[in-house]
């Protein structure tokens, strides 16, 4: 009976071949950066408002900060304004 593949069993074989991860390891490490890169869009900006604001930063420092980090992810999201990123967070 044939085993089913990982579906990036390529990127789990690198993993464990330039580091010291095993195979299960490597595997947990690859999911936990997908779910990462998963979060939806309104998810990870109310999440990071939430971290920066709780790191003492005020609205006028997190909203451009936000609008680099989206800029920037692996799947650049949509290039959202000042205000749009505003509604995500207050309603």
């Amino acid at each position: 009976m044939p085993t089913t593949r990982h579906p990036y069993e390529d990127l789990i074989t690198y993993l464990t071949r330039t580091s010291a991860l095993g195979p299960g390891e490597a595997a947990r490490v690859v999911a936990d950066v997908l779910a990462y890169f998963s979060e939806p869009l309104e998810e990870f900006v109310r999440r990071r408002h939430a971290e920066l604001k709780g790191r003492g930063l005020v609205n006028d420092e997190i909203f451009p900060r936000l609008v680099a980090e989206l800029a920037v992810r692996r799947v650049a999201a949509p290039e959202l304004s000042l205000r749009q990123l505003r509604r995500i967070v207050y309603g």
